[in-house]
């Protein structure tokens, strides 16, 4: 056995604590939070299930059917922003590194405009990959630094979900259009008001050690 040192953490008195959240207060406002997602032709009928008590495995309200083959779907990308948001992005096919450079130059122009910009990714492979990094550096685009196994805080998954909520799902085509419609009719005020839930979705989710939280 080798001797080990002891961990001497710095405390994080409720000075810093104030001066943290505060941090993420004004800051947050600067970071545009992208994402992509899929929406496919299938889906539940939005209920939320419950534990169900015994022999009741079969009652309707218990019951949800899905569609078990493949079902024809498709893939967005998007941003959104304090004040404003990107366009939507349609992504044909498997999200590589570069493709996913290629969808990001639609909405460059949109990023550069806006100033003291972070810009927030997910954590997926093909976009922590060296050529992708430097194409952000080349672009002078701030990234925000996103820790691997950190939860997911991306605020544009709320949009995402509203936007599945308010789907009219016949064909692909009929499909690309109501998400590029309802992406563009999400009032902005909703938007703000996920910015401004976020310091305390931080302070949730650090008193819960990383785990599950309300927000």
């Amino acid at each position: 056995m080798a001797p080990r040192r002891l961990l001497l953490p710095l405390p994080l008195t409720g000075k810093y604590r104030h001066l943290r959240c505060q941090w993420w207060t004004t800051e947050w406002n600067n970071i545009v939070f992208t994402g992509e997602s899929c929406f496919c032709l299938q889906h539940h009928d939005g209920r939320i299930r419950v534990l169900r008590h015994w022999g009741e495995r079969l009652l309707k309200c218990c019951v949800m059917h899905c569609h078990a083959g493949p079902a024809p779907d498709i893939k967005v990308l998007g941003g959104i922003e304090f004040y404003s948001r990107t366009s939507v992005v349609c992504i044909a096919g498997t999200l590589s590194n570069q493709l996913y450079t290629s969808e990001v130059c639609v909405v460059l122009p949109y990023i550069q405009s806006l100033p003291l910009v972070i810009f927030q990714q997910s954590n997926a492979q093909s976009l922590v990959e060296c050529n992708v990094q430097e194409f952000f550096f080349t672009h002078h685009i701030e990234l925000l630094a996103w820790l691997t196994c950190s939860p997911n805080l991306s605020l544009i998954e709320n949009v995402w979900s509203m936007l599945a909520q308010r789907l009219v799902r016949d064909t692909p085509d009929q499909l690309w259009k109501y998400v590029e419609a309802t992406f563009t009719a999400v009032l902005q005020e909703h938007i703000q008001n996920h910015f401004d839930c976020m310091p305390k979705c931080v302070g949730a989710i650090i008193a819960n050690n990383g785990g599950y939280t309300n927000y």
